[in-house]
């Protein structure tokens, strides 16, 4: 079974994006933090992380980073959620090595559309 990690620091969204997940069969993983984010991905080699920007410990560019250098992660698909829809967020987003940029609020039927087409379903 396909496992998706998801980092989010609000409660709602956490659970919402979960929901989207778990209905479409994907195992999930969840983190309230940067470096909770980190350690689950090194431990579950999940297919796709989804990571919020603004997070306390490690923000989601710092995650992402430590996600994409790790060898065993490099196949990784990594999707940063965020409310900021700047042009440098994005930017520094794809500095960090992230796969694709989500700006909030996001359609869920999207993001399903998105996670079957990224895992293969």
């Amino acid at each position: 079974m396909k496992k998706v990690l998801i980092c989010d620091d609000e409660p709602h969204i956490l659970e919402s994006v979960a929901y989207v997940a778990r209905r479409q069969g994907y195992t999930v993983l969840t983190a309230e933090n940067g470096d909770e984010a980190v350690r689950l991905a090194k431990a579950e080699q999940p297919g796709l992380v989804l990571l919020d920007l603004n997070m306390p410990i490690k923000s989601g560019y710092q995650a992402c980073e430590e996600i994409k250098s790790d060898p065993n992660l490099r196949g990784t698909y990594v999707i940063m959620l965020t409310a900021k829809g700047q042009e440098s967020d994005r930017a520094r987003g794809e500095a960090a090595g992230a796969d694709e940029y989500i700006t909030k609020p996001f359609s869920p039927r999207k993001l399903s559309q998105r996670m079957a087409e990224i895992l293969g379903e």
